[in-house]
């Protein structure tokens, strides 16, 4: 393989390695976790922004629904007066406040329904939250009990291949060859040795063992021939002591 080969290979083994690790799934269901958390406090911002726009726009309404209502006592009051003039000037002053007051209302209801909606759309979202979280958890927590499963099967497979099994078999086997060599040491040995040489030591040692024993009956007087004696009673004793009855 050519330099320029094992270089590209080489980074396109380090270029590997490093999108396996960039999409690592722990790292990618952590950080889900975390930015699901994260969205809670900005949602909470944005509805909190909702709710002032309809609370500012509710004030607004009553404000120039006040304004109306004092319009309306004031044109009442020139006419009682007969000031037409004035009637006329509050007039379209609530003519003008009328249209301002419709377009408020229009915002203010754009609003309300902004807020419901706002609202609603937390509690999908805090439904579908939590239920990403637990899930990820989850997968998270029977990842790591799959990986200290992995340990502890790595950890038997050492003790298989790399342990007491891998010399166990062959030391039993190296102690049965020396048995056996042992045993047919001891057995060659034992052949070896003449034991018909012993066969006529031991006859040799009875021989020489009936040859003194008639020499010594011969000395005592004893035929080879005739029974051994009997031995004599002890005497008894004829004084001082009888026999008890």
């Amino acid at each position: 393989m050519s330099l320029w080969k094992r270089f590209k290979r080489a980074i396109r083994a380090l270029f590997g390695k490093a999108v396996e690790t960039l999409e690592d799934p722990k790292l990618i269901l952590e950080q889900n976790i975390r930015e699901l958390n994260e969205q809670v406090p900005k949602m909470n911002e944005h509805i909190a922004s909702v709710k002032a726009t309809v609370t500012l726009l509710e004030k607004e309404l009553e404000k120039q629904q006040k304004e109306y209502n004092e319009l309306i006592a004031r044109v009442k009051a020139a006419l009682n007066q007969n000031r037409e003039d004035l009637a006329e000037q509050y007039a379209l002053r609530i003519e003008k406040l009328k249209h301002s007051i419709a377009q408020v209302q229009v915002e203010l209801e754009a609003a309300r329904k902004a807020y419901e909606k706002a609202i609603e759309v937390k509690k999908i979202f805090m439904r579908e939250r939590e239920r990403k979280i637990q899930e990820a958890r989850a997968a998270l927590q029977q990842y790591e009990r799959a990986k200290w499963q992995a340990k502890i099967a790595d950890a038997f497979e050492q003790f298989e291949v790399g342990g007491i099994d891998q010399t166990h078999d062959e030391m039993v086997r190296r102690l049965q060859e020396k048995s056996a060599q042992y045993e047919a040491r001891l057995e060659l040995a034992l052949e070896s040795i003449d034991t018909s040489r012993l066969k006529v030591d031991e006859e040799m040692e009875r021989i020489q063992a009936r040859d003194s024993l008639a020499r010594l009956k011969a000395e005592l007087g004893l035929d080879a021939s005739s029974a051994p004696p009997t031995e004599e009673a002890p005497p008894q004793e004829k004084q001082g002591k009888q026999p008890l009855l």
